[in-house]
């Protein structure tokens, strides 16, 4: 059994009528409760719930304090290649977008890494567009060894790979992994992934497990909001995020509600998750999942990121580049962003941010040995 099985078991429910059904007096004892079951969370995700997004704020405020303090983890992606094989309706790295397509060569990242570096940042996230013929293990392999002499940590977000795989990265010091789902919904999933490997669902949704057996200890999983029902969304991102501690109770979970931003392509079947959904979502999740941390990226505006970090957030990006080679390299031998950001500020300057709300700008907390 896999979580393929659990998602496939709740294709045909109800969703909307649950949620509907859901009265304040249901959501009032859920927050009276330490210890969240599924019903529970579902509940938090609810119409019924948007009145009290004041007490699930303080509840999950108290929450965050207890398990994390005060201290925000900064991290920056650093994008070494482009090339794609997919064809995803929403994404600007289709296949078939006309876009700069770059492949940095080992020169090329490790300038890439010592301008990273020097910021002070040593937790990073290795991106590559999913092209096993452009991007394979091997090259992705003597990525990683080359930024381990500058980084305590490097998380990857790159096309799925076999238990294997992920045990020749985890041992040439790759440590997490971010793999999105992008739908949990399987009809939408078809609908949206018109070809290219990514079109297998089920391969995707087993990913977080083959490479926990492989010996990752990070985990960042989830849904990319403005493809379908949020709360639908929030609700198998969390279900998820669960399955994994229950069956690898080791595994740092960390928990994300990226919205689609504006990219390269014509994608405009985007359903609207506003500014309190986002809140509602990231509340119902640290309430739901405790030892979950909350991952805010730069695809938030400034103001709302800063206004979030109370509300548990634990990972923050900064410094962020989404174009290949973006740290390095002159602007006419970068590769072409993977999506627009909306908060271009320094690593100082979020490191400011975060010490004038009194938290704990954390550049290290982890050292792989």
């Amino acid at each position: 059994m896999s979580f393929f099985d659990v998602a496939s078991k709740l294709q045909d429910y109800d969703f909307d009528g649950f949620f509907n059904s859901v009265t304040e007096e249901q959501v009032k004892y859920v927050l009276s409760k330490d210890t969240l079951d599924k019903n529970d969370f579902i509940c938090l995700l609810s119409p019924a719930a948007e009145k009290f997004i004041e007490p699930m704020a303080q509840k999950a405020h108290k929450i965050a304090i207890n398990n994390f303090g005060k201290a925000v983890t900064l991290y920056t992606p650093i994008y070494i290649a482009n090339y794609c094989v997919n064809k995803c309706a929403y994404c600007g790295y289709n296949v078939e977008n006309d876009v700069h397509r770059k492949k940095l060569n080992m020169e090329e990242i490790e300038k890439e890494a010592k301008a990273i570096h020097a910021s002070g940042l040593r937790h990073i996230i290795l991106l590559t567009g999913e092209s096993r013929f452009h991007s394979p293990v091997s090259y992705i392999k003597d990525a990683v060894k080359l930024l381990k002499k500058y980084f305590s940590s490097i998380c990857i977000e790159i096309y799925p790979l076999e238990e294997d795989e992920y045990r020749e990265l985890v041992e040439a010091g790759v440590d997490s992994l971010t793999i999105y789902q992008e739908t949990y919904d399987m009809k939408k999933y078809d609908e949206i992934h018109l070809a290219g490997p990514k079109k297998n669902y089920r391969y995707r949704v087993e990913t977080p497990e083959r490479a926990a057996r492989a010996g990752i200890r990070g985990m960042g999983v989830g849904a990319l909001y403005g493809l379908d029902n949020w709360r639908k969304e929030a609700y198998f991102s969390g279900l998820h995020a669960r399955y994994i501690q229950d069956m690898f109770p080791y595994m740092e979970i960390s928990m994300s509600v990226p919205r689609i931003r504006p990219h390269a392509g014509s994608f405009t079947d985007i359903k609207d998750v506003n500014d309190r959904n986002l809140v509602q979502i990231m509340l119902a999740f640290k309430i739901f999942l405790k030892r979950s941390g909350i991952n805010v990226t730069t695809r938030e505006a400034a103001e709302l990121r800063d206004n979030l970090i109370p509300l548990g957030v634990t990972k923050i990006s900064a410094g962020v580049s989404t174009e290949v080679g973006g740290h390095s390299c002159k602007a006419e031998d970068q590769g072409e962003k993977q999506f627009e950001i909306s908060d271009k500020r320094s690593v100082k300057e979020i490191s400011d941010m975060l010490k004038a709300k009194g938290y704990c700008p954390v550049m290290k907390d982890w050292e792989y040995v």
